[in-house]
């Protein structure tokens, strides 16, 4: 067993790196994710046909009953025959400020990390091989950047293309964490 103190610098070193991996995942091979999002047909119609709506930030459904047996009622019916049918997040007005959500990102790569330390620290002992680390804290890591985006495909219809780049981001988030962490494992 090691214990997680003697692991901080694989943890921030294995963030870093997920981050600058990202980073350019996401602004030099931009394409890869280009047609995650597509535009809306006649976007500037939609966008003005809702600005005056004046929706606040926040994540909705369209059309949404208030309780269950609501389903199942002739106007919930028409409402998903007519369409659209839609979940939205809607986000402040104004350009926008990508500092925080950087931050945010670069936490929750030290968290991946925390977690995959915490599982390779309690399996593994001081001066285990390479591939032992590397598998142990591949995998762990690999499980908490892409398997929580795969409900999303599941159950709210998210284009499974989306959902499969995401995860192919996260084996290499994961390959990348298990490379770091069987570089810097203690030897003793």
């Amino acid at each position: 067993m090691v214990a997680l103190s003697a692991l901080w610098l694989p943890i921030v070193l294995s963030a870093v790196v997920v981050f600058i991996a990202s980073s350019i995942i996401h602004m030099v091979v931009w394409q890869w994710h280009a047609g995650d999002y597509p535009k809306v047909p006649n976007e500037d119609r939609v966008m003005d046909a809702l600005r005056p709506l004046a929706i606040p930030p926040g994540d909705y459904m369209i059309p949404r009953c208030d309780h269950p047996r609501e389903m199942k009622s002739p106007e919930f019916m028409e409402k998903l025959k007519k369409g659209p049918v839609m979940m939205m997040t809607v986000y402040p007005p104004g350009p926008f400020a990508m500092g925080k959500q950087l931050g945010q990102w670069f936490v929750f790569c030290a968290v991946v990390g925390l977690f995959a330390a915490y599982v390779a620290g309690r399996a593994l002992g001081p001066g285990v091989d390479y591939l032992s680390v590397f598998r142990m804290s591949s995998v762990t890591a690999f499980a908490g950047y892409s398997l929580a985006a795969v409900p999303a495909s599941i159950w709210y219809k998210r284009a499974w293309g989306t959902t499969i780049r995401g995860v192919i981001d996260g084996l290499v988030y994961g390959l990348l964490t298990g490379g770091v962490f069987g570089w810097l494992w203690p030897t003793m």
